[in-house]
């Protein structure tokens, strides 16, 4: 009967949380629930309401999934500097079932679910500097949004993974080695500051053929390691690959060519990699490689948040804010 009754009251705190449109997570118990997964096990599949999950200081070591389904979630974190949600996970683990841990599901938050949020939360993979690929966050649904967040890790830290989808990221700090931007999706990173922490590659773009804006970076500072001199600002992970700084402040970290190939001439007559306006050590137009484009003053107009992430639904990010 004691049992029971536990069972009950486990529920009717959980339909509390959810009725309040408010879930809190702390770790000293002061909340809903002492970790995210569980705040998040909370939704259920096929929300369509607003529903807010406040976290608390603290170090979460946790593997996190928002599946597919559970849109409308907002995580607002106390403190961005404090409130860290993390993992190792990393390729080449063997899992329980006997599977290999591959880039695809290397992360340590896996955020399937449409009109996601996130304020003020460091997202991170910790697996270290040679582990390989090691996904913080594998952003894979449509209409996701970070504002004040962090995103720590090595290689291939962001996945903006699903194609067809879009995602915005504002006043973020993200930081790798390899590749640590990279992805199909169409993403536009405002006022980011993007820091490298080997001589490699920002961004690994994979944009689909059909799909007119891939990476793009308004009014972004790169920066790098001061031992950093051979920086890349992307190359091609598939062929049509698409990125454009619009403005950015470019480190001296970056190389004067400032593009790489992959290693394959043919990918030269197919990305589409750009740059506005550059400033910054980093900035060397004349020095770039001849396969990318410096925009003019009329070819920049087109670069909207409307004409990139509008869509059919005239989604606008900074709505709702």
């Amino acid at each position: 009967m004691k049992a029971v009754l536990t069972i009950i009251a486990t529920a009717l705190i959980s339909i509390g949380a959810y009725a309040q449109k408010l879930i809190t997570v702390a770790q000293d118990g002061s909340g809903n629930y002492k970790t995210v997964q569980a705040a998040l096990n909370a939704i259920p599949v096929g929300n369509n309401k607003p529903v807010e999950i406040d976290i608390k200081k603290g170090i979460y070591k946790e593997q996190l999934t928002l599946a597919n389904g559970k849109s409308f979630v907002t995580l607002k974190g106390e403190d961005k500097t404090n409130t860290i949600l993390t993992f190792d996970n990393h390729t080449g683990i063997i899992t329980g079932k006997g599977d290999t841990i591959n880039t695809y599901t290397s992360a340590s938050f896996f955020i399937n679910a449409d009109n996601f949020t996130a304020y003020n939360i460091t997202f991170q993979n910790n697996a270290g500097f040679t582990a390989g690929q090691a996904v913080a966050v594998f952003a894979n649904g449509d209409r996701q949004r970070y504002f004040n967040c962090s995103f720590i890790g090595f290689q291939d830290v962001l996945f903006c993974s699903k194609k067809d989808t879009r995602q915005y990221f504002k006043d973020c700090y993200i930081e790798g080695t390899t590749d640590f931007i990279f992805g199909p999706a169409t993403a536009v990173f405002q006022s980011c500051l993007i820091h490298s922490k080997k001589n490699s590659h920002v961004t690994a773009a994979s944009t689909p053929q059909n799909v007119p804006f891939g990476l793009v970076f308004f009014d972004c500072t790169l920066t790098g390691d001061s031992s950093l001199h051979n920086v890349s600002l992307g190359r091609p992970w598939q062929p049509y690959s698409s990125v454009t700084y619009i403005r950015c402040n470019i480190g001296k970290h970056i190389a004067p060519p400032g593009w790489n190939n992959w290693k394959k001439a043919e990918n030269e007559k197919t990305a589409r990699y750009a740059e506005y306006k550059s400033v910054g050590p980093g900035a060397n137009p004349a020095a770039r490689v001849n396969w990318s484009k410096q925009l003019t003053d009329d070819e920049v107009k087109k670069y909207t948040l409307k004409n990139i992430l509008g869509g059919n639904d005239s989604w606008n990010p900074l709505a709702n804010k």
